[in-house]
């Protein structure tokens, strides 16, 4: 009864903490980024791997991965902006795109590592964990916006949407399905396998090949994506199709393509430096970079 009462209520309180001028889009977003940096330095350490390299290729991402989020969200929902350029660098106010992001992020990934003469499979091996869990966290941020949400539903778990944030042609509908805690608890679920398999790794060093918790996330994030995808009502679109499903389609096919490439093929994955078939450790004794 309880828990009936209360997924009854279910509704933002706002998008600000309180009558504080900070918004929980932005904060989440920034807790995202120091746990996930933390997270991949401890597993950078665990696996032999200089720390002092996930410090560095944080910065790079932030940089990369913020910025083409928002204009990968801009360029789909140009009509939002064009009589309206200076709200083009409001990201407080919602409306980045994960798929924008991991696409920054690869070229910035790619370039840090060729710099600096480490595998870019070995650091996306490090990265995907915390990648998938900032995702988790990131996504609460749609809730206290009030957006993302799906058709409307009468669900015990229904979240109310306020009338000012209802899509046009919905206003007479109250409750809308929790798109946002469906994708945060499926990626929590990733989060939870990419982790069993690092654990496994370390026990079985010989079993698990560079480049395989990446493509391991690239599938498991995307099929969840692609059904989740299918229930919201703010989808990026091209046309009539959604644009986040068919990029999520696309990056199932290409990380089944190179599970198949190192597992049944027993090839490395083509890399930034010359490349082996298991995780390397790397000599960190004198704290510089390989």
């Amino acid at each position: 009864m309880l828990l009936t009462a209360f997924l009854a209520e279910f509704a933002s309180p706002g998008p600000t903490i309180g009558p504080l001028p900070i918004r929980w889009y932005g904060l989440l977003i920034a807790s995202a980024v120091l746990i996930g940096v933390s997270l991949s330095t401890y597993l950078a350490k665990r696996r032999g791997v200089n720390p002092d390299l996930i410090s560095d290729l944080a910065i790079w991402l932030v940089i990369a991965a913020i910025p083409c989020a928002r204009l990968y969200y801009v360029a789909f929902e140009w009509d939002k902006y064009v009589d309206n350029p200076a709200e083009i660098v409001a990201i407080w106010h919602g409306g980045i795109a994960i798929h924008g992001a991991i696409l920054g992020g690869l070229i910035a990934a790619l370039l840090f590592a060729r710099l600096n003469k480490i595998s870019f499979w070995q650091l996306a091996d490090l990265v995907a964990p915390s990648l998938i869990l900032g995702q988790a966290i990131g996504r609460w941020g749609n809730f206290f916006n009030s957006e993302a949400f799906g058709r409307p539903t009468d669900l015990p778990w229904k979240l109310y949407i306020p009338p000012a944030q209802r899509p046009i042609g919905y206003t007479q509908f109250d409750y809308f399905h929790p798109t946002f805690l469906y994708e945060s608890l499926w990626n929590l679920a990733v989060f939870a396998l990419l982790i069993t398999l690092f654990r496994w790794g370390l026990k079985h060093p010989n079993g698990l090949k560079v480049g395989t918790l990446f493509l391991v996330y690239l599938v498991a994030y995307s099929l969840g994506r692609v059904w989740i995808e299918g229930l919201r009502m703010d989808s990026l679109m091209v046309g009539p199709l959604r644009m986040a499903q068919m990029v999520s389609l696309t990056c199932v096919a290409i990380g089944t393509f190179g599970l198949i490439w190192l597992y049944q093929l027993k090839r490395p994955l083509p890399d930034v430096i010359k490349s082996t078939s298991k995780p390397e450790a790397i000599d960190v004794s004198d704290g510089s970079h390989p």
